[in-house]
């Protein structure tokens, strides 16, 4: 059961566990993720009650209607501050600088990954804010990929921990990222590795520290068709002119009817470049024609991490502290 300030719904008996979501997406992508966390924590959460509440960086860049929709919807930065939460959850945005010290949030998203440490049971870091997690705690530098990294890749569990129990021992993922952190620095920094792949590195890690802190580069929470609604936002940046590439295909997403389809779209693209064939997209001819292969593996991931947090939370209930078990 999830109940957020959205929802406005009442607790349900017993205490309920609570999860912060700092959502950093872009405007665009904004109430998308808000659904897609939302929608994967109430599949994961059978039996135990969630509260959700939302906050954002001030400092990512935002337009007016989403502006609003923040003020209406999210609380303001100061009363995460004020908070001890069960769980948080931090998105990743899109890259802007080179270097992520650049970015307009870095000083505020290194506030929050020292706060989350004393203040959290445990916090997820997805992508972007896993790259700048590692890089504040670590020092380890994201580094840039050939090209981007999108697609639906198989992983392999590579070791033993409660957030992967049950899971198989391979299941896909899917992943859309310009850039990495090395799996051998991680290792040497004492992140335990718990899946990897050929195709993406190191998949999902954790680091053990006054709080669990577990790291995706991965996107586990997507819906099916996200990665279809971010390839065409991408071609259609080729053809208004905000970039010089016509993007790859995600990698092992589309079936071959939508393959043969898109590939003539973009002969047509490349032909005849124009910002009139963004609305030509062959959006309606490939929808439901991908991949859908990570959701009960993402469901069961996440509800081991509601379990951990359960557990903790009753732990500290029972024993009058709020110090979290390093297993």
């Amino acid at each position: 059961m999830i109940l957020s300030e959205q929802s406005g719904g009442s607790l349900a008996r017993g205490e309920p566990i609570v999860i912060g979501i700092v959502n950093n997406m872009p405007d665009a992508a904004l109430r998308t993720t808000e659904r897609q966390f939302q929608d994967l924590l109430e599949a994961s959460s059978v039996g135990q009650t969630v509260q959700l509440r939302y906050f954002a960086l001030p400092e990512v860049p935002r337009g007016e209607v989403a502006q609003a929709h923040l003020y209406q919807n999210y609380e303001r930065p100061s009363e995460l501050w004020e908070s001890r939460l069960d769980g948080l959850i931090v998105t990743g945005t899109e890259p802007r600088a080179f270097k992520l010290e650049e970015e307009p949030y870095w000083i505020s998203l290194t506030k929050l990954i020292d706060w989350a440490e004393d203040h959290t049971t445990s916090t997820v870091w997805s992508c972007l804010a896993a790259h700048a997690a590692v890089l504040h705690l670590d020092s380890i530098e994201r580094q840039p990929l050939p090209q981007k990294l999108s697609g639906v890749f198989e992983c392999v569990k590579s070791s033993e921990h409660g957030i992967v129990a049950d899971v198989p021992e391979r299941w896909s993922v899917p992943h859309s990222r310009y850039n990495g952190v090395p799996e051998e620095l991680l290792v040497q920094r004492d992140y335990q590795i718990l899946a990897r792949s050929a195709g993406t590195g190191a998949d999902l890690f954790i680091k053990h520290r006054n709080s669990l802190f577990v790291f995706f580069q991965g996107h586990p929470e997507y819906q099916p068709d996200t990665l279809l609604r971010e390839y065409r936002r991408d071609v259609a940046r080729f053809l208004t002119g905000e970039r010089d590439d016509y993007p790859e295909m995600p990698f092992r997403y589309f079936d071959l009817d939508a393959a043969v389809t898109l590939s003539a779209f973009r002969k047509q693209a490349l032909s005849n470049r124009n910002a009139d064939l963004v609305s030509r997209f062959p959006t309606a001819s490939v929808e439901n024609k991908h991949s859908y292969t990570w959701r009960e593996p993402a469901v069961c991931i996440y509800s081991n991490w509601i379990e951990y947090l359960a557990t903790h939370k009753y732990r500290g209930a029972n024993n009058g502290f709020g110090m979290h078990p390093q297993e």
